[in-house]
């Protein structure tokens, strides 16, 4: 009975494993940096971290942004972009987040229901460092060597705007949907995975697009 209780768990563990490598390969970070990029490309920039009122009040995220380059135009239009993301008439659009902010693996992680772990680093030397959008020729680090954004970090409303508050001084604490570490994408759209143990000095150089450091991803 031991031995049989033993190889059931075993099995168990198996396919718990097996399908959070599944949810690790199988990822939708190409589409999001794909419409990231086709943002770029008519905008000459990236979009910022989130929408701003003109007297600076933040709106709406950049994930609401770049919808009409995630074949969502329509639900795009549906947003009143002058309001914030909880008006009473922004809110109710809530509940429409389209697929590629879904979280792909939620065992280790309670993602509530419209929430996305998809999220920006904003502050110095960020890719969403600019309150206007920052261009790919002010990458001097290189679009490969720059985290534009990642899948970890506290859940919030997709719609909502808010950023990973990036500060040098300070330590790098990202948890994300995974045992070992969380999903990436850089600003070349090239997806990478960086593991909780990173040292502290790869994760601000690769954050900061302007550190003028080498950053070798093999590491």
């Amino acid at each position: 009975m031991i031995l049989g209780g033993g190889l059931l768990w075993g099995a168990i563990v198996t396919v718990i494993w097996m399908r959070e490598q599944s949810a690790r390969t199988h990822c939708n970070l190409a589409g999001i940096a794909y419409a990231l990029h086709c943002y770029h490309d008519e905008h000459g920039r990236f979009p910022p971290a989130f929408l701003r009122s003109p007297d600076g009040q933040p709106l709406l995220s950049w994930r609401v942004l770049i919808l009409p380059y995630l074949e969502h135009p329509e639900l795009y239009h549906e947003f009143r972009l002058d309001e914030t993301w909880d008006s009473p008439h922004n809110i109710q659009l809530l509940k429409q987040m389209p697929y590629a902010y879904k979280a792909a693996w939620t065992r280790y992680v309670d993602v509530p229901a419209h929430h996305t772990v998809c999220r920006v680093f904003a502050g110095r030397g960020t890719a969403f460092e600019s309150c206007d959008g920052v261009p790919l020729d002010d990458f001097p680090d290189g679009s490969g060597n720059t985290l534009l954004f990642v899948e970890a970090g506290e859940p919030v409303p997709w719609t909502m705007p808010e950023a990973i508050d990036y500060d040098p001084a300070e330590p790098v604490q990202l948890r994300g949907l995974f045992r070992a570490g969380f999903r990436a994408c850089s600003a070349d759209g090239a997806y990478r995975f960086i593991k909780y143990d990173t040292d502290q000095l790869f994760l601000h150089n690769v954050i900061q697009r302007n550190s003028g450091e080498n950053k070798p991803w093999d590491r």
